[in-house]
C-alpha cells in the first residue's frame, strides 16, 4: 500500500554565482546550481558580469546568491533578463546579493527589473560594501505583473532590503516592504495607479553634483519621479504606470549618472 498521508517534497532551485576582478581583469569565478555568470568580451571597455538564474524564476524555497569582489578598477554587473517571482504558497524564495568594492574601485549594479506575479513571496537582501574611496551606482526596479498580458497582482509578500556601506558604516539603508494591504487596502495611495517602481542611488564623493542633470532627465511621459542629493549620495525614485515607460526613464538616467556611458549590452533597446 502507498502512504497517502506523506507530503510530496517539491524540487527547489538553488544557485550561486560569484565573480572577482582585480584591476579590471577577472581573477575568480564560481558557479553552482542554477546561478550562472556570463562574461561578455568587451575590448578596451569596462568589464561586464551578467548574472543569470537558469531556473527561469523563483518560488517557495528557492535560494539564489550573486556576489562580486572588485579590487581596483571598474565593473558593470547586471542580469541577463528580468527576474520573475511566481506564486509561492509555502514560504518565500530568498535572494542574497553581495558586492565588495575595494580601494579605488567602482561598481555599477544595474540588474534588470524584478517582475512580481500574483501571490509571489520573495525576500531579497542587497548589500554593497565600499572602501573609503570607492563608489557605486545601484539600481533596483520592480514591476507588478505584466500589463500587456492582463495580469493583476492582488496578493503578494515582498521584503527587499537594500544597503550601501562605506568602510563598514551604513550610508544608505532602505528596508522596503510591499504586501497585500498596500495593494488593496486603504493605503493604496502609497502606489496609487502605479504598476512599476524603481530606485537609483549614486554613492560617491561629489555625487551631489549629479542632482541637477538627473532632475533635467526626468522627462518620460507616464513616469512620476523625484530626486534628492546629500552627504555623498544622489537618490532618484520613480513610479510608472507600466514597466515600459519605467525602463525608458531608467535608461535616460543611466546615461546621465554614468556620464554618457552606454548601458550594459543586455539593457540596450
Amino acid at each position: 500500500m502507498f502512504d497517502t498521508t506523506s507530503q510530496t517534497v517539491m524540487q527547489r532551485a538553488e544557485g550561486e554565482a560569484a565573480v572577482a576582478f582585480a584591476g579590471g581583469r577577472l581573477c575568480g569565478l564560481r558557479q553552482r546550481g542554477c546561478g550562472k555568470a556570463l562574461l561578455p568580451r568587451v575590448r578596451d571597455a569596462v568589464p561586464e558580469a551578467v548574472f543569470l538564474n537558469t531556473a527561469g524564476g523563483l518560488t517557495s524555497g528557492d535560494r539564489l546568491s550573486y556576489r562580486t569582489e572588485i579590487a581596483g578598477g571598474r565593473l558593470i554587473a547586471t542580469t541577463q533578463a528580468a527576474e520573475r517571482a511566481y506564486r509561492a504558497d509555502h514560504g518565500p524564495a530568498r535572494v542574497l546579493v553581495r558586492h565588495e568594492v575595494g580601494p579605488g574601485g567602482w561598481l555599477d549594479w544595474l540588474p534588470q527589473e524584478t517582475i512580481l506575479f500574483d501571490r509571489a513571496d520573495l525576500a531579497r537582501e542587497t548589500v554593497i560594501s565600499l572602501a573609503p574611496d570607492a563608489g557605486c551606482l545601484m539600481l533596483e526596479s520592480v514591476v507588478l505583473g505584466r500589463a500587456a498580458m492582463g495580469e493583476v497582482v492582488r496578493d503578494l509578500r515582498f521584503h527587499d532590503t537594500r544597503r550601501i556601506e562605506r568602510a563598514g558604516r551604513p550610508v544608505f539603508l532602505e528596508p522596503f516592504r510591499l504586501g497585500t494591504a498596500l495593494l488593496t487596502g486603504p493605503r493604496t495611495a502609497i502606489l496609487g495607479p502605479a504598476r512599476a517602481l524603481a530606485t537609483l542611488v549614486l554613492c560617491a564623493r561629489g555625487a551631489e553634483d549629479a542632482l541637477a542633470p538627473a532632475r533635467a532627465a526626468l522627462t518620460v511621459e507616464g513616469v512620476e519621479a523625484a530626486a534628492s542629493a546629500f552627504d555623498g549620495k544622489c537618490v532618484v525614485r520613480l513610479l510608472a504606470s507600466d514597466g515600459w515607460p519605467l525602463r525608458k526613464q531608467i535608461l535616460k538616467l543611466m546615461a546621465v549618472l554614468r556620464q554618457g556611458a552606454a548601458p550594459p549590452r543586455v539593457w540596450q533597446i
